[in-house]
């Protein structure tokens, strides 16, 4: 649990090199828009989102020494609320596998996509 909460406290202060830290080389991290393998394509997705970050609320978290679970809201000058999970797995004292769920429509509305029911 520890270490998820470096590695997400790290990151929502956009400092993506300290929460990289904490994740294995090959993590493997499913994400909304698919599969990411490599903390150098975690770095890379999650980079553009941490810089933008105007504010962070962490809601919950529970877990052991092997696997966490944090719920945490964010906000940005796009989107006032994106609120998101993470599953973190642990061996060894890194990050081994993430598993990122967030509502992705205020982006999409924040980008004027048409939503259709």
């Amino acid at each position: 649990m520890e270490i998820a909460l470096a590695y997400h406290h790290a990151w929502t202060a956009r400092d993506l090199d300290a929460a990289l830290t904490h994740v294995a080389e090959d993590v493997i991290c499913e994400t909304p828009s698919g599969a990411l393998t490599g903390n150098v394509a975690l770095k890379g997705f999650m980079g553009p989102f941490a810089e933008t970050l105007t504010r962070s609320e962490l809601l919950a978290s529970f877990g052991d020494e092997d696997r966490a679970l944090i719920m945490y809201d964010t906000g940005n000058r796009a989107v006032a609320s994106a609120p998101a999970a993470e599953l973190y797995r642990v061996r060894e004292g890194r990050i081994t596998e993430i598993r990122i769920i967030f509502d992705r429509l205020p982006f999409a509305l924040a980008r004027g996509d048409v939503i259709r029911a």
